[in-house]
């Protein structure tokens, strides 16, 4: 018998199959009433998205914009709850804004309540708004809420609160690198929250969605 045909006989007959790495679930709570919503459901839906994290969206709307500590402390209440009944969710985010000129009330108090919580945060300096820019463009200088929102308008061609998701998609990951760059900046400039205008944590919502569970 040859060489070739011992090996032929004595290799296992099985076929091997690919391990495919559990999804993470991410469950994620944002302010804005149309915005994020349609940003974060066009983003949980892009191929590299969809095949590693369930991204399951869940948006506290009202009248305006929703306090931080209210967000935050639905987001905990259901972490609590998920825990206790040992659900499947691996991770709890909220989307906050710092809002310029005026921070936003009780956002502080909402910071350390996450600490607490086991809630991560993704926090745009002033707004959202500084994220969909970066998408477009470097942006270095500080910004209000309405001066980075007339730039995102006018960056996007869009007339209202309303985004048009496949403009953005393309562009996620080079939002992401100059959100990096800028936290960078800030880190050697000595620059402290809330004082980090302009800034964006969305990029670390990203490197997470991104980062597979292990087998």
């Amino acid at each position: 018998m040859t060489a070739n045909r011992r090996r032929d006989r004595d290799r296992p007959l099985k076929r091997r199959v690919a391990v495919r790495q559990p999804r993470k679930t991410i469950l994620i709570f944002c302010e804005g009433e149309r915005t994020e919503p349609e940003y974060l459901d066009a983003l949980k839906r892009l191929p590299w998205v969809r095949d590693v994290a369930a991204v399951d969206l869940r948006v506290k709307t009202g009248h305006g914009k929703s306090a931080p500590t209210t967000l935050v402390s639905l987001a905990a209440d259901l972490r609590r709850r998920a825990l206790d009944e040992e659900g499947e969710i691996d991770e709890f985010w909220c989307v906050l804004d710092v809002e310029w000129p005026r921070n936003h009330p009780g956002l502080q108090g909402a910071i350390e309540q996450a600490r607490q919580g086991g809630i991560e945060l993704a926090i745009s300096n002033p707004c959202f708004e500084l994220w969909l820019v970066l998408h477009f463009q470097d942006q270095s200088s500080w910004l209000d809420n309405d001066p980075v929102r007339r730039l995102r308008q006018s960056l996007d061609g869009s007339g209202d609160k309303g985004i048009d998701a496949t403009t953005y998609m393309p562009l996620v990951r080079d939002a992401a690198r100059r959100a990096e760059e800028l936290d960078e900046r800030h880190l050697r400039n000595g620059t402290a929250f809330p004082h980090d205008n302009p800034s964006s944590g969305m990029h670390r919502l990203l490197a997470t969605i991104e980062h597979r569970s292990d087998p």
